[in-house]
């Protein structure tokens, strides 16, 4: 990893909660996010892996931080891995940003602090707000993101809406594989892989500080009783 990933990284880290905070107080939405859930978190890891990181890498996510969620270095190697990577690499990809610009009209971005940038809450409504449009390039529109380049790769499991002008809601136009209610969870465990994935050190910082919460506790009750101890003689 170079200096400019680092830079940009932390950039991210300092500001992005901000307008992550804003992006979701505007949707409405609610994403599923629980980082305890590691059955949601292994399927949105599997639904990432085998339709989001064909075209979005994740540069600053290493597949051996899956084991934090369950999953054993023989479970990612059989099942997430499938181009010769390493447990211990990167989720890049093959396909030059230059190429991809060519041929997407822009380059994919990484995904990787994706819901930092936009918010969990953001990042559900958009996998359920594709609808089509005639007027745009890919036949694809999307509620929450006006005139996206992306196609919805998701359509055939959750069919084809269309949005209705008058009321402003999407409706259901063509059935996919999965109901609504399905299709829901099934983004709803993507969105909370990509929560983990923008912090995998969430859950283990939230440990850490409740003891750090503790000690300064025991380290306020020593204070009290030395100066209690020092001007004790003091009228």
């Amino acid at each position: 990893m170079n200096s400019s990933y680092i830079k940009k990284l932390i950039l991210s880290l300092v500001f992005l909660p901000i307008v992550a905070f804003a992006n979701e107080a505007a949707i409405g939405v609610t994403a599923p996010i629980d980082a305890t859930d590691y059955a949601s978190l292994q399927r949105g890891a599997r639904t990432f892996v085998n339709n989001c990181l064909n075209c979005h890498s994740a540069n600053y996510m290493r597949y051996n931080r899956l084991k934090d969620i369950g999953l054993t270095e023989q479970q990612i190697k059989d099942n997430l891995l499938f181009a010769g990577e390493k447990v211990g690499d990167t989720m890049s990809i093959a396909m030059n940003p230059k190429d991809a610009k060519k041929w997407f009209g822009v380059a994919p971005p990484d995904l990787s602090v994706e819901v930092r940038a936009r918010g969990a809450d953001w990042v559900y409504a958009y996998l359920r707000g594709f609808y089509r449009d005639s007027t745009t390039a890919t036949g694809w529109n999307n509620t929450v993101y006006d005139k996206v380049a992306m196609p919805h790769v998701l359509y055939e499991l959750q069919g084809e809406q269309i949005l209705n002008h008058e009321t402003h809601q999407l409706e259901l136009t063509k059935p996919g594989k999965l109901t609504p209610s399905e299709y829901n969870v099934f983004v709803g465990d993507l969105t909370n892989f990509m929560a983990y994935m923008a912090e995998p050190a969430k859950e283990q910082r939230k440990h850490l500080g409740w003891y750090a919460l503790l000690f300064l506790g025991v380290l306020l009750v020593l204070a009290k009783k030395l100066k209690k101890e020092y001007w004790k003689d003091i009228k």
